[in-house]
């Protein structure tokens, strides 16, 4: 029997309190909430505001006019993880992390994942993000995804789920350690006795990562690394150097790079720089105009050939976007029972495939109680909110459906968790999910903590900041209160 849950304010997780008590993790912020008061509180969020302006930190909203970058609204007031919650949430994120690598060197080498039946292959051979450039070819430790986001919801004291998975270049790391250097610049006294685990080693196991994944062809000790953004345009350029001058990398553009004898290089005042590793941060349609998208000016001609011939290392691995496809994701549980022989730690959250003609006929007969989403869609957009939408909406969503069912996804409209955040002056809930980033080399590493997104407004449910959420720190505690 398919089940609908439905949106009931009543029976809302709150991430700080439970029947009225202040949760345990929550007791240290609490605390400083009693002490601050509302209009220090919101002083100091003004104050952080006016950082973030100065810094620059910015997002882009396309399609809706104007000046499409805007200040990501960050919200002062923490959202609280106990270490043993935290604790099992890492367990389960690696885990994730692993197979999701595996079944992407599965699919472009013995493809036995596909031929036990367990995941269609039309869905892996049709995928438009698959590349047939990249079969039989073993890129350094068997590693396509190198940063894995992991997007997770919560609907009860233990009910974690996973919403999606980002396997090729999840963005957000930025916000998650800038939220922090706010916080920590607003209220010092707060992060003094070491009960709130440290963020800051993010850009040193990037780095460390993405070395241990060389090249054959580097000779350096120290890989020589390079994070290749499209430019001062891009919406998440911001993110792109901030990245690269914490890692102490290079910055380069497509106009900065060439390839010849199966290596690539930078162009210097000096003369040409090696490059072993590049932490690409455009499209895999743009990286190679001999190969992909001949229109490309973002990417660099040969650098395929380069990669395939183990001149270089491109992070993450063209063709990696299969395994964050909407679609692929409902067999994900499946693939860490075939790759690990291990149940999952943390489940999907219940998704319908409308290629099913049985999902596909009861998602038309509830599209007002479901969430729908485009299988290749990203950021919130081409979302259908079946509670929030109007019956005329609702009308021409089917129509998109029923033309291309496989080209969607449903899923119920959870009662995810909702966090205090500073709304008017006041503290009000507001529903809140996670990305925590896990880094994959030879080592699987986790930083404790991640990008916590909230819904701005009332009653909203997506975090998305295109889609008018915000951002807030996240606290992992170094142990549970006693």
């Amino acid at each position: 029997m398919m089940r609908v849950v439905r949106i009931r304010e009543f029976c809302l997780f709150d991430e700080m309190r439970n029947n009225g008590e202040v949760r345990a993790p929550y007791h240290l912020v609490a605390k400083w909430l009693d002490d601050i008061g509302l209009d220090l509180l919101s002083v100091r969020a003004e104050e952080a505001e006016a950082i973030f302006r100065r810094i620059g930190i910015t997002f882009a909203v396309y399609g809706e006019g104007g000046d499409p970058e805007r200040l990501i609204p960050f919200d002062l007031i923490p959202r609280v993880l106990g270490a043993s919650e935290w604790d099992r949430l890492a367990e389960a994120i690696k885990q994730r992390a692993k197979a999701l690598n595996a079944f992407l060197y599965d699919i472009y080498h013995r493809r036995e994942i596909l031929r036990a039946g367990i995941i269609p292959e039309r869905l892996v051979i049709e995928n438009s993000a698959y590349l047939p450039e990249m079969v039989g070819f073993d890129p350094p430790g068997r590693v396509y995804s190198h940063v894995v986001g992991v997007d997770l919801v919560r609907t009860g004291e233990a009910a974690f789920s996973v919403l999606e998975d980002n396997c090729r270049t999840p963005s957000g790391v930025s916000y998650m350690l800038e939220n922090r250097e706010i916080t920590m610049r607003m209220f010092p006294e707060l992060f003094g006795d070491g009960k709130v685990r440290s963020v800051d080693t993010y850009p040193h196991d990037l780095r460390r990562t993405l070395e241990e994944v060389a090249p054959p062809a580097c000779t350096n000790s120290r890989p020589a690394i390079a994070v290749l953004t499209p430019g001062p345009f891009n919406s998440a350029y911001y993110e792109h150097s901030f990245l690269a001058d914490l890692m102490g990398a290079e910055l380069v553009e497509a106009r900065d790079l060439e390839v010849h004898e199966g290596r690539v290089w930078r162009r210097t005042t000096r003369g040409l720089d090696v490059i072993d590793v590049i932490y690409r941060r455009i499209d895999d349609a743009f990286l190679d105009p001999l190969i992909f998208n001949k229109e490309s000016v973002l990417g660099v001609p040969g650098l395929m050939n380069a990669y395939l011939s183990g001149g270089v290392t491109i992070c993450s691995a063209p063709g990696a976007g299969v395994a964050d496809d909407k679609a692929i994701y409902t067999y994900v549980p499946d693939m860490i029972d075939f790759y690990l022989g291990e149940k999952p730690l943390i489940p999907n959250v219940e998704t319908y495939k409308l290629s099913n003609p049985d999902d596909l006929a009861y998602t038309l007969d509830h599209l007002d109680s479901l969430v729908v989403k485009e299988v290749a869609g990203s950021g919130g957009y081409g979302m259908l909110i079946g509670p929030r939408s109007t019956a005329s909406e609702r009308k021409l969503y089917a129509q998109r459906i029923e033309k291309d069912p496989a080209a969607f996804i449903a899923q119920p409209t959870l009662d995810l968790s909702t966090a205090p955040t500073l709304i008017g002056g006041e503290i009000k809930p507001r529903h809140v999910d996670l990305r925590p980033f896990c880094l994959v080399g030879k080592n699987v590493r986790l930083t404790p903590g991640g990008l916590t997104r909230v819904a701005l407004r009332e009653g909203s449910l997506v975090v998305n900041s295109s889609q008018g959420g915000g951002v807030k720190d996240t606290w992992v505690l170094a142990k549970d209160p006693s």
